[in-house]
């Protein structure tokens, strides 16, 4: 494939745009080469600015799991926009997809809609430390809430230990009050407790951890890490941005069958427009202002425009529920066939797949943790990346995030992918 116009917007985005890009992982610095341009898309489909045209696997990091431009949704839209872009009041809408969605969660009464899945995180942390009266969290190593301040922290020397930042610009200050443990390892969360006992405001991390490479929980780990909380008095949040409204309609808490103290939710909710969410029973949101002393606002919060773009999806999806039942096994005969494929090569790797989430890892037999990913062949999967996004097919890219599996992914696609990963390993 040539990208003839995407290098020229390249080179032309890095003079006004720092790395020519508005969020990192775009740039391709992971994979190498220059970032692809979308021009539009449709269903499955990608196209860009050179007029190639790629299955997507990572349907906007999420949130498309019906598909690009879904006919409903855009007619939707199209609708309210006739209406206004943005009031910077109440409107009726809001409390409409407040009811769905509180309806469809398990152990939510209230919800606060944000602008981003980075707010959500930043909120429920700030929420929980209001109602609990303390101040640090534990968060996993590998999981991604966001790029608050809070969240940027990496593992000290030990496995759970004060965090140090991880970017400059976050202080040591915001750092000691983050605490990390290894994600799917129970024990390193409870020595985190044992030396930080009466200290620790709540837990969060990612249900199905997405930020890593698609690494689901392993046995009852989550269920632990609950009964750890309620030993502690401290609350559970499950970071459910990717996994809320794709895992299962009731997101993770209902596919795991575990309720969290807050949840936190973005992409599918505003059906692709940028938008975010916490939620919790009545007792704990009533601490948020007006209500009450803990304050969070935003002016564009509760978007008309996002607000019905996520309501008419949610409402597809909850006529629909045998959507969750149709990507999941999509899902999981792409990852089967694609490992019997290169087993049958020789070619070692693992293959994480949950609901409609996978990732696939080169080089190693089993990956539960950041220290299992970072370990894993990501120079083959650079390769991978690349033969499959010149013959026709867009994966993330790079080897520590997930792939999103839409409902507009069929057989013919998964045909496709299956052939071009044959032909990608007669290649080396």
């Amino acid at each position: 494939m040539l990208f003839k116009r995407s290098r020229s917007l390249y080179k032309e985005a890095q003079k006004y745009i720092p790395g020519g890009v508005n969020s990192p992982v775009r740039a391709f610095k992971s994979v190498g080469g220059v970032p692809v341009f979308i021009k539009s898309a449709k269903g499955a489909y990608l196209t860009d600015e050179d007029g190639n045209t790629y299955i997507d696997y990572i349907n906007s990091w999420g949130p498309m799991i019906l598909g690009h431009n879904h006919s409903n949704v855009v007619e939707a839209v199209t609708e309210q926009m006739q209406n206004g872009f943005s009031f910077g009041t109440p409107t009726e809408l809001e409390t409409e997809i407040a009811k769905l969605i509180t309806s469809s969660v398990p152990n939510i009464d209230k919800i606060r809609m944000v602008n981003s899945g980075t707010e959500a995180c930043m909120s429920a942390i700030r929420l929980a430390r209001g109602y609990t009266s303390r101040n640090k969290i534990i968060k996993f190593e590998g999981c991604y809430h966001g790029h608050s301040d809070s969240f940027l922290i990496k593992a000290g020397s030990g496995v759970a230990t004060f965090g140090n930042p991880n970017s400059p610009g976050v202080t040591d200050g915001t750092a000691i009050d983050t605490l990390l443990a290894k994600y799917n390892d129970i024990d390193s969360v409870k020595s985190v407790f044992e030396k930080n006992r009466g200290e620790i405001a709540a837990i969060i991390l990612e249900p199905i951890a997405g930020n890593m490479g698609c690494i689901p929980p392993k046995g009852d780990f989550l269920l632990k890490l609950k009964q750890l909380c309620e030993d502690n008095q401290s609350l559970l949040i499950f970071d459910e941005v990717m996994t809320g409204f794709r895992a299962e309609m009731g997101g993770a808490q209902e596919f795991f069958d575990i309720q969290a103290d807050i949840v936190t939710f973005g992409k599918i909710i505003g059906g692709g427009m940028p938008v975010g969410a916490f939620a919790a029973k009545k007792e704990i949101m009533d601490y948020l202002s007006p209500d009450g002393k803990v304050y969070q606002a935003g002016t564009l919060s509760g978007n008309p425009i996002a607000m019905r773009a996520g309501y008419t999806t949610l409402s597809i999806l909850k006529n629909d529920l045998n959507i969750f039942h149709r990507i999941t096994q999509t899902t999981k005969i792409l990852s089967e066939e694609l490992k019997a494929i290169f087993e049958k090569a020789g070619i070692q790797l693992c293959i994480n797949q949950c609901s409609s989430m996978m990732s696939v890892f080169f080089g190693i037999s089993e990956v539960s943790n950041y220290d299992d990913a970072s370990k894993a062949d990501h120079e083959m999967f650079n390769k991978y990346f690349h033969f499959l996004l010149n013959n026709g097919i867009y994966l993330p890219p790079s080897g520590y995030e997930t792939w999103f599996i839409s409902d507009c992914i069929k057989d013919i696609e998964i045909e496709k992918t299956l052939d071009r990963s044959k032909k990608f390993i007669s290649s080396i």
